[in-house]
């Protein structure tokens, strides 16, 4: 093992270091909603901006420069290990860069269920909200908790409960949706445990990293990510340059499922 820790972040890690060895970091750009690496072997990464509690001085992201160049699995244990939730995005980028190399299916499920078996019985738990996702969901099942730090009221009839809800709403979920975001944040492992009678528990997002085999021995039953063709890489990186988030990359992106068995 890298270190002798339980949380899911590190199982992770392990998982992906076979993925990561004798590779760098080709190319980085930070974005104000996303972030993107670019591996040694051309591949592309996208991991989210997590904007709340970051360091308010305009030098504090000076490291990030160092970043090209770099060992892919040195950038890699920033996931963990990093200073600022910029540094461990910047390691979830390069973790969903070296998932390509794995054989993942296509996500072609329009009805966002994201592989779990959603019905009109179920209370649903969000944690990030996803509006055009809520939307449908909400609509479709008995009951739809959304939980989202940087988000009180959203238009429409979608309610964003308070956080101090949470250890009083998740146990009363049957089906989960977690966004890759608390894998930047180390919320995660709190929030799975959390989950008490959740039946299914989706992973979803472009900051999930897409490695089953860290998942395992955990609730979580489905990884619901996202791959980026090399070949758009250009494009990826001057949307997310000029501020675009994942509405405006929408067109590129390779929604990818995978189970956790």
């Amino acid at each position: 093992m890298i270190l002798e820790n339980t949380s899911v972040k590190y199982r992770i890690l392990e998982a992906a270091k076979p993925y990561l060895e004798g590779k760098s970091v080709q190319d980085l750009v930070v974005g104000i909603s996303l972030i993107a690496v670019q591996l040694s072997d051309e591949s592309v990464g996208v991991s989210y901006v997590l904007r709340y509690g970051l360091p308010p001085e305009c030098a504090a992201f000076g490291y990030a420069r160092n970043v090209v160049g770099m060992s892919a699995w040195d950038v890699a244990k920033w996931s963990v290990e990093g200073k600022d939730n910029v540094a461990r995005s910047i390691g979830g980028a390069v973790l969903a860069a070296a998932s390509q190399q794995l054989d993942i299916a296509d996500d072609t499920d329009e009805k966002c269920h994201y592989g779990m078996d959603i019905t009109a019985e179920d209370t649903v738990g969000m944690i990030g909200f996803i509006k055009p996702v809520a939307k449908i969901l909400s609509q479709q099942v008995k009951k739809l908790y959304v939980f989202d730090e940087g988000v009180s009221l959203y238009e429409g009839n979608i309610h964003v409960c308070g956080m101090d809800q949470q250890p009083v709403l998740l146990p009363e979920c049957t089906k989960m949706i977690i966004t890759g975001s608390s894998t930047i944040n180390g919320s995660v492992d709190g929030l799975l445990a959390m989950c008490s009678n959740a039946q299914q528990i989706a992973m979803v997002g472009s900051s999930t990293p897409m490695f089953p085999e860290g998942w395992k021995d955990t609730k979580v039953t489905t990884l619901a990510g996202a791959w980026w063709p090399k070949e758009r890489k250009d494009e990826i990186f001057r949307i997310i340059s000029q501020g675009g988030g994942i509405a405006q990359l929408r067109p590129i992106i390779q929604h990818k499922i995978a189970f956790v068995k």
